[in-house]
């Protein structure tokens, strides 16, 4: 991690994606990170691929829990089949987004479709955590799925720009949040500018090109967490396809731990002894595997 003191610059820290295997294919894990366990409400933050697999060869997620959260999948590239203990069963595509809220407790499986398979698949998207706030961390659990012509999109010039979770340039998702958030996707030509939304907590995390802010260089593959405040304009020096994140942050911290997001460090330890006693429900459709816990929680870094 590199800390950007440069008053110029509006970047307060830089956190690089840190490679991670994932069955037959890599991603690279952002959040939560040494020097920093959240942006906002958002405790986790992984890139997946870009990857293409060979033939016969698939992503295979096998069913496991969550709880004090929601799952937020967004692909670029590809094709996941999600099932959860709820019954849903849905593919996600590029441009749609599935929002699942873990709540009291869900289980969920993510697998590449057998066509995909077949043919070898390509994946390239991302998977975000958003922590729920205390009041809201033993909810129901709920499954959401809005197709990529439900996300509303704003213009302006050489900028694209699709609002896929909260409020951002005047444009509101339909994913159910439970904070105040944004999570956008923004497609820059070279020389667009882009403003950041003057939320408590912001990062921008490039994709693919590049954008200056101040008199720093924002590469792919690194967040870069925004210093508090005003709006903060981005400039693409080349075609710049960029997320940006952020919202408030929920006022107590969270632990987290393997898939599980809390408040409390006694509801992690009852979840994970849950799971290994088998008294989380099963997943229609996926009900042979499961991801085994063979650890006891250990709560070595700080709360986010």
């Amino acid at each position: 991690m590199q800390h950007e003191d440069n008053a110029d610059s509006p970047v307060e820290l830089e956190i690089p994606a840190r490679p991670r295997k994932l069955d037959a294919f890599e991603v690279g894990r952002v959040l939560p990170a040494p020097a920093r366990r959240m942006v906002g409400p958002f405790a986790f933050f992984d890139h997946m691929g870009p990857a293409q697999l060979e033939p016969g060869v698939g992503m295979d997620v096998r069913p496991h829990p969550h709880i004090g959260l929601a799952t937020v999948t967004y692909l670029f590239e590809g094709e996941i089949f999600h099932r959860d203990s709820l019954g849903s069963q849905q593919p996600i595509r590029p441009g749609a987004i599935n929002w699942m809220t873990a709540g009291r407790g869900i289980v969920h499986s993510e697998r590449s479709p057998a066509e995909a398979r077949a043919q070898g698949p390509a994946l390239h998207g991302l998977q975000l955590w958003v922590a729920l706030p205390r009041e809201a961390e033993e909810s129901e659990p709920a499954f959401s799925h809005h197709p990529a012509d439900t996300i509303p999109e704003v213009e302006g010039p050489g900028v694209r720009v699709r609002v896929l979770a909260g409020e951002a340039y005047g444009r509101t998702a339909p994913t159910p949040i439970a904070s105040r958030l944004f999570y956008v996707e923004a497609h820059l030509a070279a020389g667009a500018r882009l403003e950041v939304p003057a939320y408590t907590e912001r990062a921008a995390y490039v994709i693919e090109g590049e954008l200056r802010g101040g008199n720093k260089t924002l590469a792919p593959r690194t967040l870069a967490v925004l210093r508090s405040g005003d709006l903060t304009a981005l400039e693409a020096t080349v075609p710049t396809r960029v997320v940006l994140i952020g919202g408030e942050p929920l006022g107590e911290p969270r632990w987290i731990w393997w898939n599980f997001v809390s408040s409390s460090q006694e509801r992690i330890v009852q979840a994970a002894h849950e799971w290994k006693e088998q008294r989380f429900p099963l997943v229609p459709g996926d009900e042979v595997e499961r991801i085994p816990l063979t650890d006891e929680p250990k709560f070595s870094h700080p709360p986010g």
